[in-house]
C-alpha cells in the first residue's frame, strides 16, 4: 500500500498511527476492501462503480455506493449515499471516510461541512478531484493510488463514456 508521494508520506502515516482513532495499515486495507465491495455492488446494479464506507472507532458505521443511475438522483454519489446510510450524528470529528475515488466538489463539500477529518481514497487519477479544497479546509487527504480502484473505474468509463461524463459533469457533445 504505497502512498506514491500523494500525501505528506511518512509524516501523515505517523500522525495517523499516533491518533487512537486512526486505523492500522491492515485495517485501512480492510476498510478499503469494503468500499471496493460497495463499488462492485453499484456496478452489479447497473451503476457507476464508486463505493464508500464511514468508520468510527475501528468499525464501519455507514456504507454506500454511487446510485445516480439507479435512483435517477444527481446527488446520489457514493460518499453522499454513505452519509445518508449512516444517518444523523452529533459529530463526525472522530470518523474517517474511505472512498474508492477521491471525492468530487460536492462530496468534498459534505466532508468539510460535517467536519470529517480524514479521507482515504483508493485513487485520484480518474478525474480532477477536490483534494486541494479538502486539504485547504483541514482535512487529512490520503491517496492509496490503488490500481484495482483505478482499473474498475477506468473500465466503466471506457464502456459507458456518456454515463461517466454525466457523473463528472461533462456536457455531451
Amino acid at each position: 500500500m504505497a502512498d506514491k508521494g500523494k500525501t505528506n508520506g511518512a509524516q501523515t502515516h505517523k500522525a495517523m498511527r499516533d491518533a487512537s482513532h486512526m486505523p492500522s495499515e491492515d485495517e485501512i486495507r480492510a476498510f478499503m476492501d469494503e468500499a471496493i465491495r460497495e463499488a462492485a455492488n453499484g456496478l452489479e446494479e447497473g451503476g457507476i462503480p464508486i463505493g464508500s464506507v464511514l468508520v468510527r472507532n475501528h468499525k464501519i458505521i455507514g456504507r454506500g455506493h454511487n446510485r445516480r443511475i439507479q435512483f435517477g438522483d444527481p446527488t446520489a454519489h457514493g460518499e453522499i449515499d454513505c452519509l445518508r446510510a449512516t444517518g444523523r450524528l452529533r459529530s463526525y470529528k472522530d470518523t474517517i471516510m474511505f472512498s474508492t475515488l477521491m471525492p468530487c466538489a460536492m462530496c468534498a463539500g459534505a466532508i468539510v461541512q460535517f467536519g470529517i477529518p480524514v479521507i482515504i481514497a483508493g485513487e485520484n487519477r480518474t478525474f480532477a478531484s477536490s483534494s486541494d479544497f479538502m486539504k485547504s479546509n483541514g482535512v487529512t487527504v490520503i491517496d492509496l493510488d490503488l490500481d484495482e480502484c483505478y482499473e474498475m473505474l477506468k473500465g466503466f468509463a471506457q464502456e459507458h463514456p456518456s454515463l461517466w461524463n454525466e457523473d463528472i459533469g461533462v456536457e455531451p457533445e
